[in-house]
């Protein structure tokens, strides 16, 4: 299957089951290269619809102090942006349908150059890629790239987005768009009403402009947070900071079996409110 149809495919099919989507976040290679790959294979063990796996950075300005903290770690390592790609290829190995996103800053990108980037990133079963510091108005070189390598180019919403911008974007996103469900950072968050009622009416916003996905990210953590979110009329959610938390906090032998109940449970959530 092409790199592109495996976001196509899967959204399709939850749609058609009336289910959520869930797509669960971990940084590569963290804590080490053999843990990252049994947290990855729990992910698609346990439901995970898609997956969002970040490379490690040295200033990861859009994630919070714990997925931060694993970055510097993946860093301090020695655990380098072609061994996090190879480390992709086995995921695809493990399951060939599954989609795969990166979450990358631009840095990644233009160390390496962005049509070598992009190629070894297809070529390891890479469908999206999100470049966390890059916006749609700049893009068009990995855009352009990107597109003749079959790769989705994931962009960013947020609640400060203005209605030309996300006209802006939607006419460059494809695979799915990322509603960063609150301002700040990632991490757990808790939630008020006005802010809730304003995010109903973006995702709606969003809807009238694009038929792509849109998944809520940012502060996603519980089943209630999935929940909350499916009513508000998105397609699903991304939940990083929460499995980041877990996995460093559970003991060795029981990290797989905590982290799989979490997901089975978001899971559940997601399928509880029907799309």
């Amino acid at each position: 299957m092409l790199s592109r149809d495996r976001y196509a495919a899967r959204f399709r099919r939850l749609k058609e089951a009336k289910q959520g989507a869930l797509m669960p976040f971990t940084v590569l290679g963290w804590p080490d290269e053999e843990t990252s790959f049994s947290i990855i294979k729990t992910m698609i063990d346990s439901g995970a619809s898609a997956l969002e796996l970040g490379i490690a950075f040295s200033d990861p300005v859009a994630d919070g102090p714990i997925i931060q903290a694993a970055a510097h770690k993946v860093i301090e390592n020695g655990y380098t942006v072609i061994q996090a790609l190879d480390l992709v290829a086995m995921a695809r190995k493990y399951d060939a349908d599954i989609p795969v996103g990166l979450l990358v800053y631009y840095n990644h990108i233009m160390a390496m150059g962005v049509e070598k980037f992009l190629e070894k990133a297809s070529a390891c079963g890479v469908d999206g890629v999100l470049v966390a510091d890059l916006p749609a108005e700049s893009s068009d070189e990995v855009l352009s790239t990107a597109t003749a390598k079959g790769i989705s180019t994931i962009f960013i919403v947020s609640p400060l987005t203005r209605e030309e911008r996300l006209a802006k974007i939607v006419e460059h996103a494809s695979g799915f768009i990322y509603l960063v469900s609150r301002l700040g950072v990632t991490g757990v968050d808790e939630r008020n009403a006005d802010r809730d009622s304003r995010l109903a009416a973006l995702i709606a916003s969003i809807k009238k402009v694009t038929s792509l996905p849109v998944l809520a990210g940012f502060g996603i953590s519980t089943p209630a947070h999935a929940e909350k979110m499916m009513a508000f009329g998105a397609d699903g959610v991304i939940t990083g900071s929460k499995i980041v938390d877990l996995v460093s906090k559970a003991e060795p032998s029981k990290m797989e079996s905590e982290l799989s109940s979490y997901l089975k449970q978001m899971v559940a959530a997601l399928n509880s409110v029907k799309v």
